[in-house]
């Protein structure tokens, strides 16, 4: 009998080490207290035991506890479709009917915030379908969630940046009511609630704005003759216009592209929510412009074929470089017919190298007409090519300055096969090709990397030289499509770019005229180019005749209408009217 007591002494013992461990990893806040009675204990325990990975921070009752994510447990098995839906069930219902969000927020964060929602699941122990709900609606009865933590999420911040906005004393939206009241305005006002997370991160203080304050400064920027679409992507854009007065920099760039044909709408054409724009800077950039005589018909051309120079030329570093130009003997007509050609080189990068490459020349006593007719024949090359200093080459090749200065005259181009910066990019005379520089700098201007492994394989798939490729995707953006999605359509299938200016034209005009979609349907459909005239005419003429007959789907995708093969066009569509097959024949008869 003694024996027996003692076992389960021990037994009791364990089961208190048990108890303590799973507190130290369920309830962190309360790990440190040295004593714990043992009822309380197991009670627990018995808690820790359904909800073993929720975490709880604890005042001075039980009313106070909220649960906050902290994915301790994932399941053995892959999380299905189904058993999310489930768990964004869970979560609506939580913040609509128990926390009386309103339909649409509640909405919107239930199916926007994924890892929340993973660890939400994380909690449970029943993973079949029809346990979840019940599961989760009885954690959130007893653990009330940081409401900010999926609310962050919903709106785009990534999960690595959300700690740094939640706040000990606010657990619940309605805590921080000011800031929830902005939130609406920049709703209701038609900012993609899935962006405001970098408004939030970029601009927090416009979060804290009394009422009327944050509306009265969006119409301020209507004001200035804007639209709302164009205010819409700005802030989306460039958060920080909304912090403080009327930013005078950005006021003096729209006043000075009211002044252009292009006007304002440049702006929501070419602005990009994924980079940063300096409105100081940009105003810089377009004032040297202005100096050097780039004005109004050619700054508008410029702009259009490429936006991103004012937004990654340094207007400052762009005028060292034009003073450098007029000292080496470059006339203002000439700075004017280089930047108009060869517009990449106000980029930062190119100006940096340009200057580089000047250095270079003046180092080994290069003559400033040499030097003229050299930054005029090669100026995208120069762009493209990262220089080292004139002493390590002239010791690598053993020679000496007055040598390397007299390569250099008698073969221009061995200053980029001596001179270049990378091994194994290394520019051989005999292979040095001007066409693949043009075609290099326009990838360039895509976003390409230099030297990169994607780069090479891009320059084996775009067809062309760098002016036509540049005129084949100036159709797109002069159809109707923004240029940075251009841009992401170019680089998922260049094939895009592989047919004359002349044949993307037309193709455009019988998708846009003929057929009456709108430009953006080539962006879910690309290969459509890729189809001959004759097969894209024939295809709409008999969808065109079918519709009107109300035998065919409308808003059919481009890729159902050209893309499947004859049979199955003869079996889904043609075959589908009485008249239809006659049709068809006399639709091919008169296209051949």
């Amino acid at each position: 009998m003694f024996r027996v007591a003692m076992m389960f002494s021990r037994f009791l013992k364990k089961l208190e080490k048990i108890a303590q461990f799973n507190i130290c990893i369920a309830f962190p806040s309360i790990a440190h207290q040295n004593q714990v009675s043992r009822s309380k204990l197991y009670h627990v325990y018995s808690t820790g035991r359904c909800f073993q990975s929720g975490r709880s921070v604890c005042g001075g009752n039980s009313s106070s506890r909220h649960w906050s994510q902290s994915p301790t447990r994932v399941f053995g098995n892959r999380v299905s479709r189904a058993m999310k839906n489930e768990a964004q069930k869970a979560l609506f219902d939580y913040l609509h009917y128990t926390r009386t969000h309103s339909f649409v927020d509640a909405d919107h964060i239930s199916k926007n915030s994924p890892r929340f929602i993973l660890s939400l699941l994380s909690k449970i122990d029943d993973t079949r379908k029809e346990d979840i709900s019940r599961a989760l609606t009885k954690f959130l009865r007893y653990n009330p969630i940081n409401e900010f933590e999926p609310f962050f999420e919903s709106l785009g911040l990534r999960p690595s940046e959300i700690p740094r906005f939640l706040q000990r004393d606010l657990v619940l939206l309605s805590d921080d009511g000011i800031m929830f009241e902005n939130f609406h305005v920049l709703c209701y006002y038609g900012i993609p609630r899935g962006k405001i997370g970098r408004i939030f991160k970029e601009a927090r203080e416009i979060f804290g704005y009394e009422n009327g304050v944050l509306a009265s400064k969006l119409e301020a920027y209507e004001s200035l003759v804007l639209s709302k679409p164009i205010v819409i992507k700005l802030v989306t854009c460039c958060p920080l216009l909304l912090v403080g007065g009327i930013d005078n920099e950005f006021v003096s760039v729209v006043n000075k592209l009211k002044g252009l044909n292009i006007g304002c709408d440049w702006l929501a054409h070419y602005l990009s929510d994924r980079k940063t724009y300096n409105w100081l800077r940009i105003l810089e950039t377009m004032e040297i412009l202005d100096k050097v005589g780039v004005k109004e018909e050619k700054l508008s051309r410029l702009l259009k074929a490429y936006p991103d120079l004012v937004g990654e030329a340094s207007g400052n570093k762009a005028y060292i470089m034009f003073e450098k130009f007029h000292k080496v003997g470059l006339q203002m007509n000439e700075i004017d017919n280089l930047v108009t050609n060869n517009p990449e080189m106000l980029l930062e990068k190119s100006v940096k190298r340009i200057i580089e490459a000047l250095k270079f020349l003046k180092r080994i006593k290069m003559e400033k007409q040499f030097i003229v007719r050299f930054l005029l024949c090669y100026m995208k090359l120069i762009c493209s090519s990262s220089l080292l200093g004139p002493r390590a080459v002239w010791n690598r090749l053993k020679i000496g300055r007055d040598q390397l200065c007299q390569i250099i005259k008698e073969e221009p181009l061995r200053l980029f096969s001596l001179a270049s910066k990378t091994n194994n990019s290394r520019i051989k005379l005999d292979s040095l090709d001007l066409r693949n520089a043009e075609k290099t700098a326009f990838l360039l201007k895509l976003g390409y990397v230099e030297n990169s492994d994607e780069m090479v394989r891009a320059l084996k798939k775009f067809q062309g030289r760098g002016d036509e490729l540049q005129e084949r995707f100036d159709c797109f953006v002069k159809a109707g499509l923004d240029y940075n999605v251009v841009s992401q359509l170019i680089k998922r299938a260049p094939h895009m770019l592989n047919r004359p200016k002349g044949i993307i034209e037309k193709k455009i005009n019988m998708l846009t005229d003929y057929l009456g979609y709108p430009i953006e349907s080539v962006i879910e459909s690309p290969t459509y180019l890729c189809y001959s005239m004759e097969r894209i005419h024939q295809r709409f003429s008999m969808y065109i005749w079918l519709k009107e007959r109300d035998a065919a789907m409308p808003r059919l995708t481009l890729g159902t209408i050209v893309g499947i093969s004859n049979t199955l066009f003869v079996s889904y569509f043609v075959n589908t009217h009485p008249e239809g097959p006659a049709t068809w024949e006399n639709i091919k008869k008169a296209s051949t």
